[in-house]
């Protein structure tokens, strides 16, 4: 697996390389993104994470009380049926023990 490291404000990120294996924070997200939208929209069938948006942020923050370990960005396609349209921008945070904190979509 080849990573990309570069220093950003307020940590470590890491560019996952196309051909590299998910990330567990990515695996993380889009489980806890999918059920969340599927809650929504039954007739959300997946999402496709494009792996070459992907951004994860090692963090040491936190939101009110509750520690953020990572934030994740990346996009991703919500597939309605056989139709994945067009890309959403999503960010996701990660707490301790890889728990999924939040995941918010939004359209571009």
């Amino acid at each position: 697996m080849i990573l990309r490291s570069l220093l950003a404000a307020g940590g470590l990120l890491l560019a996952l390389d196309a051909q590299a294996a998910e990330a567990p924070e990515v695996t993380a997200c889009k489980a806890s993104g999918l059920l969340a939208l599927q809650q929504k929209s039954p007739d959300i069938a997946d999402l496709v994470i494009d792996q070459e948006s992907i951004a994860v942020s090692a963090a040491d923050t936190k939101v009110g009380d509750v520690p953020v370990k990572a934030v994740v960005l990346g996009e991703a396609y919500i597939k309605r049926g056989k139709e994945a349209g067009r890309p959403d921008r999503f960010v996701c945070l990660i707490g301790e023990k890889g728990k999924v904190l939040l995941t918010f979509f939004t359209a571009k």
